[in-house]
Protein backbone atom coordinates (compact mmCIF):
# COMPACT_ATOMS: atom_id res chain seq x y z
CA UNK A 1 0.00 0.00 0.00
CA UNK A 2 2.90 2.67 0.27
CA UNK A 3 3.40 4.68 -2.48
CA UNK A 4 7.15 4.74 -3.10
CA UNK A 5 9.06 4.11 0.66
CA UNK A 6 8.53 1.89 3.68
CA UNK A 7 10.28 1.80 6.28
CA UNK A 8 9.83 -1.49 8.33
CA UNK A 9 11.75 -2.15 11.75
CA UNK A 10 11.53 -5.19 13.61
CA UNK A 11 10.32 -4.69 17.62
CA UNK A 12 13.59 -4.49 19.48
CA UNK A 13 13.16 -5.52 23.48
CA UNK A 14 15.36 -3.06 25.19
CA UNK A 15 16.12 -3.70 28.59
CA UNK A 16 15.54 -1.03 31.42
CA UNK A 17 12.15 -0.61 29.31
CA UNK A 18 8.76 -1.09 29.73
CA UNK A 19 8.84 -3.89 27.44
CA UNK A 20 11.91 -4.62 28.84
CA UNK A 21 10.30 -5.72 31.86
CA UNK A 22 7.38 -7.45 30.68
CA UNK A 23 9.79 -9.55 28.35
CA UNK A 24 11.78 -10.76 31.40
CA UNK A 25 8.42 -11.77 33.52
CA UNK A 26 7.27 -13.71 30.60
CA UNK A 27 3.74 -11.36 29.51
CA UNK A 28 4.99 -10.70 26.09
CA UNK A 29 3.22 -13.57 23.74
CA UNK A 30 4.02 -14.72 20.72
CA UNK A 31 6.96 -12.92 19.82
CA UNK A 32 8.74 -14.35 16.92
CA UNK A 33 11.91 -16.30 17.48
CA UNK A 34 15.25 -15.35 15.95
CA UNK A 35 15.01 -17.72 13.16
CA UNK A 36 11.08 -16.74 12.67
CA UNK A 37 12.45 -13.11 12.85
CA UNK A 38 14.95 -14.05 10.18
CA UNK A 39 12.46 -15.74 7.98
CA UNK A 40 10.12 -12.64 8.01
CA UNK A 41 12.85 -10.42 7.26
CA UNK A 42 13.82 -12.63 3.85
CA UNK A 43 10.18 -12.66 2.73
CA UNK A 44 10.18 -8.68 3.27
CA UNK A 45 12.98 -8.13 1.36
CA UNK A 46 11.55 -10.63 -1.52
CA UNK A 47 8.14 -8.90 -1.43
CA UNK A 48 9.24 -5.34 -1.08
CA UNK A 49 11.65 -6.13 -4.53
CA UNK A 50 8.68 -8.08 -6.15
CA UNK A 51 6.50 -4.89 -5.52
CA UNK A 52 9.60 -2.56 -7.36
CA UNK A 53 10.46 -1.19 -3.92
CA UNK A 54 14.32 -2.75 -2.75
CA UNK A 55 15.58 -2.42 0.23
CA UNK A 56 18.48 0.45 0.08
CA UNK A 57 19.25 0.23 3.84
CA UNK A 58 18.96 -2.62 6.20
CA UNK A 59 15.01 -1.33 7.14
CA UNK A 60 14.46 0.94 4.19
CA UNK A 61 12.88 -0.20 0.95
CA UNK A 62 11.82 3.15 -2.03
CA UNK A 63 11.22 2.45 -5.40
CA UNK A 64 13.98 4.53 -7.43
CA UNK A 65 14.74 8.45 -6.75
CA UNK A 66 12.12 7.96 -3.23
CA UNK A 67 15.15 7.27 -1.08
CA UNK A 68 15.35 9.59 1.86
CA UNK A 69 17.38 12.72 1.40
CA UNK A 70 17.36 13.27 5.13
CA UNK A 71 18.29 9.81 6.58
CA UNK A 72 20.58 9.22 3.93
CA UNK A 73 22.73 12.25 5.10
CA UNK A 74 23.43 10.66 8.60
CA UNK A 75 23.65 7.39 6.48
CA UNK A 76 26.26 8.99 4.52
CA UNK A 77 27.91 11.06 7.47
CA UNK A 78 27.05 13.93 6.66
CA UNK A 79 26.61 16.93 8.88
CA UNK A 80 22.82 17.41 10.05
CA UNK A 81 21.20 19.57 13.37
CA UNK A 82 19.23 18.08 15.71
CA UNK A 83 16.55 19.88 16.59
CA UNK A 84 13.72 19.34 19.16
CA UNK A 85 13.95 17.28 22.82
CA UNK A 86 16.14 14.39 22.70
CA UNK A 87 17.54 15.53 19.18
CA UNK A 88 21.30 14.41 18.54
CA UNK A 89 23.45 16.28 15.19
CA UNK A 90 26.85 16.00 13.74
CA UNK A 91 27.85 19.28 12.68
CA UNK A 92 31.68 20.12 11.19
CA UNK A 93 32.56 23.46 12.99
CA UNK A 94 36.08 25.06 12.04
CA UNK A 95 36.79 21.89 10.79
CA UNK A 96 36.46 20.09 13.89
CA UNK A 97 33.41 17.25 13.71
CA UNK A 98 30.88 18.32 16.71
CA UNK A 99 28.52 16.14 18.94
CA UNK A 100 25.47 17.84 19.75
CA UNK A 101 22.26 16.53 21.57
CA UNK A 102 19.24 18.16 23.21
CA UNK A 103 18.01 18.44 26.00
CA UNK A 104 15.70 14.96 26.22
CA UNK A 105 12.87 16.40 29.03
CA UNK A 106 10.27 17.97 26.58
CA UNK A 107 9.65 20.77 29.51
CA UNK A 108 13.32 21.52 29.91
CA UNK A 109 14.00 21.81 26.14
CA UNK A 110 11.25 24.25 25.58
CA UNK A 111 12.17 26.27 28.83
CA UNK A 112 15.73 26.18 27.29
CA UNK A 113 14.49 27.36 23.54
CA UNK A 114 13.00 30.69 25.09
CA UNK A 115 16.61 31.57 25.55
CA UNK A 116 18.27 29.84 22.45
CA UNK A 117 20.11 27.43 24.83
CA UNK A 118 18.61 23.53 24.34
CA UNK A 119 21.84 21.40 23.77
CA UNK A 120 24.22 20.30 26.31
CA UNK A 121 27.59 21.52 25.74
CA UNK A 122 28.66 20.44 22.46
CA UNK A 123 31.94 17.55 22.35
CA UNK A 124 34.34 17.36 19.79
CA UNK A 125 34.74 13.71 18.17
CA UNK A 126 38.02 12.17 17.93
CA UNK A 127 39.06 10.92 14.56
CA UNK A 128 38.91 6.80 15.61
CA UNK A 129 34.87 7.84 17.00
CA UNK A 130 34.37 9.85 13.69
CA UNK A 131 35.82 6.28 11.68
CA UNK A 132 33.70 4.25 13.75
CA UNK A 133 30.50 6.06 13.38
CA UNK A 134 31.24 6.14 9.42
CA UNK A 135 31.37 2.33 9.68
CA UNK A 136 28.37 2.05 12.49
CA UNK A 137 26.02 4.30 9.77
CA UNK A 138 27.06 3.44 6.08
CA UNK A 139 27.01 -0.19 6.26
CA UNK A 140 23.52 -0.21 7.10
CA UNK A 141 23.30 0.72 3.29
CA UNK A 142 23.41 -1.52 0.12
CA UNK A 143 25.83 0.84 -1.30
CA UNK A 144 28.19 0.54 1.68
CA UNK A 145 30.89 2.64 2.37
CA UNK A 146 34.31 4.05 0.64
CA UNK A 147 37.47 2.40 3.17
CA UNK A 148 39.12 5.34 1.86
CA UNK A 149 37.23 7.74 3.86
CA UNK A 150 37.77 4.99 7.01
CA UNK A 151 41.03 6.15 6.46
CA UNK A 152 41.03 9.69 6.03
CA UNK A 153 39.08 9.60 9.40
CA UNK A 154 40.87 7.39 11.41
CA UNK A 155 44.42 7.18 9.92
CA UNK A 156 44.56 3.36 9.52
CA UNK A 157 43.12 0.80 7.35
CA UNK A 158 39.95 -1.30 8.50
CA UNK A 159 41.69 -4.52 9.06
CA UNK A 160 41.78 -6.93 6.02
CA UNK A 161 41.96 -9.95 7.96
CA UNK A 162 38.30 -8.64 9.71
CA UNK A 163 37.14 -8.14 6.12
CA UNK A 164 38.82 -11.35 4.67
CA UNK A 165 36.98 -13.37 7.39
CA UNK A 166 33.62 -11.78 7.26
CA UNK A 167 34.08 -12.37 2.91
CA UNK A 168 34.74 -16.04 3.49
CA UNK A 169 31.68 -16.00 5.89
CA UNK A 170 29.77 -14.82 2.77
CA UNK A 171 28.61 -11.85 5.13
CA UNK A 172 30.46 -8.56 3.36
CA UNK A 173 32.02 -8.40 0.09
CA UNK A 174 33.81 -5.36 -1.76
CA UNK A 175 32.84 -4.04 -5.44
CA UNK A 176 34.44 -1.12 -6.81
CA UNK A 177 36.45 0.41 -3.95
CA UNK A 178 33.36 -0.02 -1.37
CA UNK A 179 32.80 -2.16 1.40
CA UNK A 180 29.29 -3.52 1.26
CA UNK A 181 27.45 -5.90 3.21
CA UNK A 182 25.62 -8.64 1.87
CA UNK A 183 21.85 -9.88 1.93
CA UNK A 184 23.37 -12.56 4.59
CA UNK A 185 25.17 -10.43 6.14
CA UNK A 186 22.24 -7.48 7.22
CA UNK A 187 20.70 -10.17 8.62
CA UNK A 188 23.36 -9.96 11.53
CA UNK A 189 24.38 -6.75 11.07
CA UNK A 190 25.44 -5.91 14.28
CA UNK A 191 27.91 -9.09 14.29
CA UNK A 192 29.49 -7.78 10.84
CA UNK A 193 30.13 -4.63 12.79
CA UNK A 194 31.39 -5.69 15.81
CA UNK A 195 33.65 -7.71 13.65
CA UNK A 196 35.18 -5.07 12.11
CA UNK A 197 34.87 -2.93 15.23
CA UNK A 198 36.61 -4.98 17.60
CA UNK A 199 39.24 -6.02 15.47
Amino acid sequence: MAIDHLSLYQLTIEQGTAFGDRYNAGRLAGLPNDDLGADMYELTQDLCGEAGMPSYEVSNHARDGAQSRHNLVYWRYGDYVGIGPGAHGRLTINGQRTATECFSNPKRWLDAALTGDTEKPREPLAREDQASELLLMGLRLREGIDPNRFFDLSGHNIDQSAINELIDLNLLHVQKDRIIVSNQGFMILNAVLRCLLEA
